[in-house]
């Protein structure tokens, strides 16, 4: 499938105090994008990181999605928790409420819920919890959407669920052959100009190169880079300059609907 639009999104506020995780400052990223993933508080952010993040995503129209994590605040909500999927899915439904609450404040609503890390990777690939997940946000939050992987088990519950849902193309993380990204703690060094190339192709004909030298099709409507990607902000602009350079429309998702 060829794209000539596209969102772009990437996770913000995710620090704790005095504290900052990412490469490159949320104000720089911001501009870049049309969608960002604002920490919750588990894995990262805090009530005011909350509020700042949601005050520049008003300011430059971007899309308001929570990000909501593990409780892990020692291990960046990148170490599965054993918890029942009722305690997980209670977890999710507070922290999106909190940070509802803050773009409330600001007078701009929640676009989308996006898990964050491992929990992201769990619930892809458990479908009772997955089930669960999208039950929570039929009654709390309907009209957002749920970004995730195109094969995973969120996808195919909320699509029969009827949540809104948005696929993510990654851009800053390998593929394996089964089409699922490549969970890597510490990542290797990444070149801008070939992160950008690999969108361009991805939107171009909806293929991916994988780690054991393959080819997959993947289908997506949402590309996601990392704040905390060593190099994030030139990651960021490499691919958004490339896309727009090649004909790509960025911008968020209900804006994607409404020019389909």
């Amino acid at each position: 499938m060829v794209r000539t639009s596209v969102d772009l999104n990437c996770d913000l506020g995710e620090g704790f105090g005095h504290w900052s995780y990412g490469d490159a400052p949320d104000e720089t990223i911001m501009p870049l994008i049309s969608s960002a993933n604002v920490a919750t508080g588990f894995h990262a952010g805090d009530p005011n990181s909350m509020d700042r993040v949601c005050s520049l995503a008003r300011e430059h129209g971007v899309g308001l999605g929570a990000h909501p994590g593990y409780r892990d605040l020692q291990g960046f909500g990148r170490r599965v928790i054993a918890a029942s999927p009722q305690e997980l899915v209670n977890d999710i439904v507070y922290q999106v409420g909190a940070l509802r609450e803050f773009g409330r404040r600001h007078g701009i609503p929640l676009q989308h819920v996006k898990p964050h890390g491992a929990l992201y990777m769990e619930i892809a690939k458990d479908r009772e919890l997955s089930r669960q997940l999208v039950e929570a946000l039929r009654r709390t939050c309907p009209e957002a959407f749920i970004f995730c992987m195109g094969v995973s088990e969120t996808y195919d519950v909320a699509k029969g669920a009827g949540q809104p849902v948005i696929r993510e193309f990654y851009a800053d993380r390998d593929y394996n052959d089964a089409g699922s990204i490549v969970f890597a703690r510490k990542m290797r060094p990444l070149e801008p100009a070939e992160i950008a190339e690999k969108c361009v192709r991805a939107c171009r004909t909806g293929t991916a190169a994988t780690v054991e030298g393959g080819e997959i099709e993947i289908e997506f409507e949402s590309i996601c880079f990392h704040s905390d990607t060593p190099g994030a902000l030139e990651i960021g602009t490499a691919v958004r300059e490339a896309l727009v350079a090649n004909g790509v429309t960025i911008a968020p998702p209900r804006a994607l609907d409404q020019a389909a």
